[in-house]
């Protein structure tokens, strides 16, 4: 059976990031990842996506992700781009495409195992993100609707809407961008269970991050106001808001196979439903481990698992490191458990 020190799941930003600090400190580890070629997450995005920094303020470790050709923030594909040369200048090891089916403990290793054959790792880090893991709602009556239902997950272009009414529901980024650009298009109603927050328009993803920082080192009644979760004003979102498309509605209590049913008991028949309501950690390969919460997470000190000390995760939220989840956080928690990682590989048995 293959063996290393350490397997990372995941080849995107996080496990590219922390492949270049174990990389740095010669260490012996491999990168598995589901994907067909690199980009992670990225790969799955929809057609118009956009970052909310410059590229400067949106790299990995070790190099500057390059300015795009075009004017504004890098787009989806120039994120693409960037990660698949990245993996390609520090020569990472990356196995692709393998899928984990299940990690499961070993006398000395973990074992890993995959649609492709078996490893064994001293310690095992959980890189997966949560893009294949979409969250929707259980909303009454959502399995009898004959509309289109898409998660924002698999939402790629707002043509494909043309025509249609269409409930756009979740009042993150997500559901605003996407409520901007398919609203020309549709008979859109965006759905949110409160009244969105926008943040000023001089606000973008540096500022976020570094509010994700000081939120994690703030003390009690000193938390930072504005947040990840709160909507950057993004060209197409300023444009929509100055157009008067971006008002939202509270949530509906039932779907039916024609429409929604609302609060006050009224109707509206619906043509498709772009549910915009996050994602979940994707984790469900650790099941058989026993340390998933009722909550689908891992009790943490630090980036490593409380229960199964050979586990570590990175890159779910800022339960996992401040700003972990984006690709300006990566860097900062990669650099941090590749310390934690090293150390521990020398506090083991041979």
């Amino acid at each position: 059976m293959e063996t290393h020190d350490i397997v990372i799941i995941g080849g995107g930003q996080m496990g590219l990031s922390l492949g270049y600090y174990l990389g740095r400190a010669k260490a012996d580890f491999l990168i598995l990842d589901a994907e067909d070629g690199p980009g992670g997450a990225w790969r799955h995005g929809w057609d118009s996506l956009r970052l909310f920094s410059p590229a400067g303020y949106s790299s990995l470790p070790g190099w500057l992700m390059p300015p795009p050709d075009h004017k504004g923030y890098p787009t989806r594909d120039d994120v693409i781009d960037y990660l698949t040369r990245y993996e390609e200048r520090y020569r990472l090891l990356v196995r692709r495409p393998v899928r984990v089916e299940a990690v499961e403990r070993g006398d000395q290793h973990l074992l890993v195992r995959t649609n492709t054959g078996d490893f064994a790792a001293r310690n095992v880090v959980n890189a997966t993100g949560t893009w294949s893991k979409p969250f929707i709602p259980d909303v009454p009556g959502r399995d009898l609707f004959k509309g289109r239902q898409v998660h924002s997950a698999h939402y790629e272009r707002p043509e494909d809407f043309a025509g249609q009414t269409v409930l756009v529901v979740g009042g993150g980024n997500s559901g605003a961008q996407i409520m901007a650009e398919v609203a020309p298009l549709a008979r859109a109603l965006w759905v949110t269970l409160e009244e969105p927050l926008f943040l000023p328009e001089d606000v973008d993803g540096r500022v976020l991050f570094e509010r994700a920082v000081a939120r994690m080192k703030a003390g009690p009644g000193d938390t930072p106001v504005g947040g990840i979760g709160d909507i950057v004003m993004v060209p197409p979102v300023k444009a929509a808001r100055d157009r008067g498309e971006l008002s939202s509605v509270r949530p509906f209590d039932r779907v039916t196979s024609e429409g929604v049913v609302w609060p006050d008991g009224s109707t509206m028949p619906v043509d498709a439903i772009i549910w915009c309501t996050g994602f979940r950690p994707a984790l469900d390969h650790l099941d058989g481990l026993g340390v998933i919460e009722d909550d689908g997470r891992i009790l943490l000190d630090g980036q490593r698992s409380t229960k199964v000390r050979r586990i570590w995760l990175a890159g779910y939220g800022d339960w996992t490191g401040p700003g972990s989840a984006t690709l300006m956080g990566a860097a900062r928690t990669a650099r941090d458990l590749a310390n934690a990682l090293i150390q521990a590989m020398a506090a083991l048995p041979e």
